[in-house]
């Protein structure tokens, strides 16, 4: 069994102060909107949820494709209540995909949400770069359908997007990306973060698992860093986006430095096993596994938001024409499961992006030659 990681004293690993709490005005503002949540019974769909719940958000859409997550969702909700009568605003749990368009249409015309927090997506590195047209149909194409009926009803999409998509070296980072530009065409707010403590299947939960079989606890390379944060961080930082007045925005927490995995795995075999010797054996870097990852590039520039915490990231971006065309390649590709054309327009969408040897593997094993790549 997984110890649970809910106790574990985050603070003092990340050794800086928490991040800004969502301001009074920008939580009065959402206690007047009606909401869905993409993903709701993912870690941090589920947290945002009940967070909404408790603010008093009138009406709360909350939808998610897998049955058990739902279910979860549902029995914590249940607890919040009974604990809190009346503080829990209603919802509304929607088994479903957002990729089916007729199922958004009928929860924007019954619901009529205003924001919509769109944290459903393939988020696992190593898996999706056996899985790349799964990924695109998910990260992109989902992203996509979702962008366009919210448009329809005159509501916003807030993405909740990932530092992997900086220079991209993996599947994943390079179709948020492009879900990062399609919501940016279509108006919306992208909010890029890095890893989240605690998540479901996070690598903190990895080496939890890992401390309780006795280890060892695995790390892929001594130089790999990452950006760490809480999950109500990650929620808080979620609030703060949705009170971003400007169109089209991407933002992305101001964190002071990245920290070392091995520290991270260190931390929590003295908080977990403190009685224990725990090895700790260094593997390779997976394939879409980069040393460290960024919140924005070199030659993108940052502005100030006025909101706590947060920094506007401008970075050169597509054409709405662009965009569009090369969308249009990538689905055909996708449809026809062309591996390699998926490639080449993949990378046209996302030009920094730099395919792994498995990605390109896939396409020699369906006799393709990928150009470009």
């Amino acid at each position: 069994m997984i110890p649970s990681l809910e106790n574990l004293d985050w603070r003092s690993f990340l050794a800086r102060p928490p991040l800004p709490f969502p301001p009074a005005e920008a939580l009065d503002a959402l206690r007047r909107e009606s909401i869905l949540i993409t993903g709701a019974g993912g870690s941090i769909g589920s947290a945002l949820a009940l967070r909404l719940g408790a603010l008093g958000a009138p009406r709360l859409a909350l939808l998610d494709a897998s049955e058990s997550n739902l279910y979860a969702l549902e029995r914590d909700w249940a607890a919040a209540l009974a604990a809190n009568p009346r503080s829990m605003s209603p919802m509304t749990p929607i088994l479903g995909s957002a990729a089916d368009t007729a199922l958004l249409q009928e929860v924007f015309a019954t619901h009529a949400p205003r924001i919509v927090f769109h944290a459903a997506a393939f988020k696992h590195v190593p898996l999706m770069e056996e899985h790349l047209l799964a990924a695109i149909a998910n990260n992109i194409f989902v992203t996509e359908t979702l962008a366009k009926v919210a448009a329809t009803y005159g509501a916003r999409v807030i993405l909740l997007s990932t530092d992997k998509a900086v220079e991209p070296a993996s599947v994943m980072g390079a179709t948020k990306r492009v879900a990062e530009h399609v919501v940016q065409a279509a108006g919306g707010t992208v909010l890029r973060l890095g890893n989240v403590l605690g998540s479901r299947d996070s690598v903190a939960e990895s080496f939890a698992r890992q401390i309780a079989q006795g280890g060892p606890v695995t790390i892929t390379d001594p130089a790999a860093r990452r950006y760490f944060l809480t999950i109500d961080e990650a929620v808080n930082l979620l609030l703060i986006a949705a009170a971003h007045p400007e169109p089209a925005a991407l933002l992305a927490p101001v964190l002071p430095s990245t920290h070392f995995i091995a520290d991270l795995a260190q931390f929590m075999v003295s908080s977990l096993a403190p009685d224990r010797e725990i090895a700790i054996d260094f593997t390779a870097p997976r394939p879409g596994d980069k040393d460290t990852e960024l919140l924005w590039k070199a030659g993108d520039s940052t502005q100030p938001t006025g909101l706590d915490g947060m920094v506007l990231v401008e970075t050169p971006g597509l054409t709405t024409a662009q965009l569009a065309s090369q969308l249009a390649s990538l689905r055909a590709a996708l449809d026809a499961r062309y591996v390699c054309a998926a490639i080449v327009h993949l990378r046209a969408l996302v030009p920094d992006y730099t395919p792994s040897r498995v990605v390109l593997a896939q396409s020699r094993r369906l006799n393709h030659r990928c150009i470009h790549a």
